[in-house]
């Protein structure tokens, strides 16, 4: 079953940091049992997409980055069983999907012991190299999914530059939310106001939260904190008792129920212990980059019966989660006014140097 008539696609490969994306085609694939062949409508640039292009995180190349996907699906396999979403319903062509960032086998031990996103077998969108998958990115005009993929529908009601982030930081804070056993009643602290911070202050309120205290080194971003649920901001370029004594302020001196570490700072995660209550817990999840090694004091988090998780990536349900969350949230919050700049494929290598310097939080890119 295919619904394009084209027989190659355009996408832009990365070879190393710096270097300048090479606009190359590459042949449609002859679909296999449980694939998909959708095309991209809309691709949004993820932060660590830009520490990949910086060389802050070692990626091996060629490949085609992008990880933040909205498409149509325009081919299915013409044998084996139906291809469902995670809802068990049945794909059709031109129903329009978002889908994990990574694929899992599900027969693994990981994948058994509720763990898809660590497969021993896990496919990567955005990730891996161009022998292992050509289209697998979203900087092309087509994705080709591999079996065991997590594919969930969109519904028409949310925007591409709203959905495209749904894959990556939506599902992943719903995920850092699952582990928190949610936000209700609870003082939160929340390190980094870019779209991993203020989509989790904007899901905390959403959740009721009592307090939401949003850090960050800038101003702009504090100030954008307050229109995604957060109750207090602080600039952490200040005096760290500053922090402190904000949150003694909003719990009483009790100090705060969960702190969510969204920057992949060491020093942020080094003062969440004595920000957090006894009996708190701190969850990280924005450290996918080398930084230096963090100092924390054993006899601290036992003395205040801590607890510390880390979250990467997300499973299947976190995905569903966040479209629904999206999807009643969209008319609260400004999702839309966090893509900063719209491109295309072929205007994107030009523009490379302009976006490593700017302080979007997200940048579109479309096909054509």
């Amino acid at each position: 079953m295919t619904g394009t008539s084209q027989s190659r696609a355009l996408a832009a490969v990365f070879h190393g940091p710096r270097r300048p994306l090479e606009l190359s085609e590459f042949e449609l694939p002859e679909l296999r049992a449980g694939e998909v062949l959708v095309e991209i409508t809309c691709s949004t640039i993820c932060g660590s997409d830009l520490h990949t292009i910086r060389g802050d995180r070692p990626v091996s190349g060629p490949t085609v980055l992008g990880h933040e996907i909205i498409g149509r699906i325009t081919q299915l396999p013409a044998d084996g069983p139906p291809v469902t979403d995670v809802m068990g319903d049945r794909l059709a062509i031109g129903d329009r999907v978002t889908w994990a960032v990574a694929a899992s086998c599900g027969t693994c031990f990981f994948c058994e012991h509720e763990l898809p996103q660590k497969c021993d077998k896990l496919f990567k969108y955005g990730h891996e190299t161009v022998e292992r998958g050509a289209l697998s990115g979203g900087l092309a005009e087509f994705c080709h999914l591999a079996p065991g993929t997590a594919i969930v529908k969109v519904p028409k009601t949310l925007s591409d530059r709203v959905a495209c982030p749904a894959n990556c930081a939506t599902a992943t804070v719903a995920g850092a939310l699952r582990i928190a056993r949610g936000c209700a009643d609870k003082s939160v602290v929340i390190h980094g106001a870019g779209m991993l911070g203020l989509t989790t202050a904007a899901m905390a309120a959403t959740q009721g939260a009592t307090s939401i205290t949003v850090t960050d080194l800038s101003e702009q971003r504090l100030v954008r904190a307050m229109d995604f649920g957060a109750t207090h901001t602080v600039h952490i370029g200040e005096d760290p008792a500053v922090l402190s004594n904000a949150i003694r302020d909003v719990t009483d001196g009790r100090g705060a129920d969960v702190a969510f570490e969204m920057s992949g700072s060491p020093t942020a995660i080094e003062e969440s212990v004595d920000l957090l209550r006894i009996g708190g817990q701190l969850v990280l999840v924005g450290s996918v980059f080398p930084t230096r090694a963090t100092q924390l004091f054993p006899e601290q988090i036992i003395r205040k019966l801590l607890r510390i998780d880390g979250v990467h990536n997300y499973t299947p349900i976190d995905l569903t989660v966040a479209i629904e969350f999206l999807s009643t949230a969209t008319t609260q919050y400004p999702f839309e006014s966090l893509v900063g700049a719209e491109l295309t494929l072929r205007e994107l290598n030009t523009a490379i140097e302009g976006i490593l310097d700017a302080d979007h939080i997200r940048i579109a890119v479309r096909p054509r």
